[in-house]
């Protein structure tokens, strides 16, 4: 990946970069309650860093299947402590909201890019644009708290595509350092979608952006490997990012990052090794 100046920083990502997932929520799917404390929420990033993670995602309200949404104060009392007290430097950090307000204080506190799981909030694009910021879109059917009810598509890999096409002039027009979209594994998407999606990450590739992929630790890998307990799901979500690098997906976003940095940077060194590879 170039060098792309984000919100008035010059920052380069090598591909493929990882994402570390920090979350200031009590009630995350997998590790809710754990960084609620600013101090270990620092530690954790840093930690994270230490391991490979080139972005960091700070997260201030949970969306995992069936939560319900948080206050605006709410929110903007769990992430600024922490994003206030990171160092700048060496890694990007990322503000996962669907909040103007909220996205408005992480770039005024330093965050280089926007994560919006809401599809496209025109007021969250116009932020990007306005403090020069990165954006990932990503595509969900239906909202957190009914999003896994019932999904259903005709054909889920070309409506997906569909929809992010559909946003692809108005991307470009709004001349961003850098968009990133998302398939939304585990937002409003059966196994089979998900699988469906996963084996066909190259087809949602496009010169008017990059792919990230958000897969571990969720569900399907339950569905596929009886694996209950969030924990327990770390073998599926290496061999998912390793999949999504076969497919030339640019971020990888993870809860367990240094094994990830190192199944990624093995895979890579194999790849150049196979001259049939597409890696």
């Amino acid at each position: 990946m170039p060098e792309y100046v984000f919100n008035r920083q010059e920052c380069r990502l090598h591909y493929p970069a990882v994402m570390g997932i920090l979350n200031l929520t009590p009630d995350s799917f997998s590790d809710g309650g754990a960084f609620l404390d600013p101090s270990l929420a620092i530690e954790r990033a840093l930690a994270m860093v230490e391991e490979g993670a080139q972005v960091i995602d700070v997260g201030g309200e949970s969306t995992r299947p069936g939560s319900k949404g948080v206050s605006e104060q709410d929110e903007l009392s769990r992430v600024l402590p922490v994003l206030e007290k990171l160092p700048r430097g060496g890694f990007m950090i990322s503000i996962d909201t669907t909040k103007p307000a909220v996205a408005r204080a992480a770039l005024q506190a330093g965050a280089h890019m926007i994560n919006d799981v809401s599809g496209g909030n025109p007021e969250l694009l116009e932020l990007a644009k306005r403090y020069g910021a990165g954006f990932v879109l990503m595509h969900a059917q239906g909202s957190p708290e009914d999003m896994q009810d019932d999904p259903a598509y005709d054909d889920a890999l070309s409506e997906i595509r569909a929809f992010f096409d559909q946003q692809k002039e108005g991307l470009t027009n709004l001349s961003l350092p850098r968009v990133w979209i998302d398939p939304g594994i585990g937002f409003g998407k059966t196994l089979e979608h998900n699988l469906e999606l996963m084996g066909n990450l190259s087809a949602l590739r496009d010169d008017a952006w990059g792919t990230l992929l958000g897969s571990s630790r969720k569900s399907w890998i339950d569905g596929l490997c009886d694996a209950p307990d969030p924990r327990d799901r770390m073998g599926g979500s290496i061999a998912s990012a390793v999949c999504a690098l076969s497919h030339g997906v640019e971020i990888i976003r993870a809860h367990d990052v240094r094994e990830t940095v190192q199944a990624l940077k093995v895979a890579k060194e194999l790849a150049l090794c196979d001259k049939t590879s597409i890696i």
